[in-house]
């Protein structure tokens, strides 16, 4: 191999390595972002009296139960999500937040799907045991079984959208 080869071989391993942690950082921004909102119904009344967080929260209402007896509150002001929901909202954030401390951002092999699989046991397994009456769950327990799932499917998430933008560049590239 040609010294010349070498260096675009190596010139183009940067521009992917670039490419991969602005897409990490855009899909940080996004779920940290979206972990936020799901807080605001209960933050926004403590900040303005007129400013409230019932649009938030109407929004969260499509994809939430959003029963109070199982919603984190501040105050008397209920989050926009359950306790469950926020956990795996949360877990989401704080796992793409965390994912370049322990692995290549341009790494875009998957784990084995196994481990998203047993990232659903413990919440399946909270789930049950109360819907069998053998332990009652509580905020606790659901904000950690739905944190676990919700970091372990950033470990997926991140390498599916990185393999997404160099799919994107390539394709841009081909074209021209």
């Amino acid at each position: 191999m040609w010294p010349r080869d070498l260096l675009a071989m190596m010139a183009a391993r940067e521009q992917l390595k670039k490419k991969a942690y602005r897409a990490w950082f855009i899909v940080a921004l996004i779920a940290a972002v979206w972990a936020l909102a799901t807080v605001l119904p209960a933050i926004l009344p403590h900040v303005s009296e007129t400013i409230t967080g019932s649009s938030f929260f109407r929004f969260f209402g499509y994809i939430c139960h959003q029963m109070p007896e199982r919603s984190f509150h501040i105050g008397v002001h209920q989050f926009g999500v359950c306790s469950r929901c926020f956990g795996v909202y949360f877990g989401v954030a704080a796992g793409v937040l965390a994912y370049p401390l322990w692995r290549n951002v341009d790494e875009i092999e998957p784990l084995p799907r196994i481990w998203l699989f047993a990232s659903i046991i413990p919440m399946g397994i909270d789930w049950s045991m109360g819907m069998l009456g053998i332990w009652e769950n509580n905020h606790l327990s659901r904000f950690v079984t739905g944190l676990i799932l919700g970091v372990g499917c950033s470990t997926y998430i991140v390498p599916a959208v990185v393999e997404i933008t160099f799919n994107l560049s390539q394709s841009r590239r081909s074209a021209k």
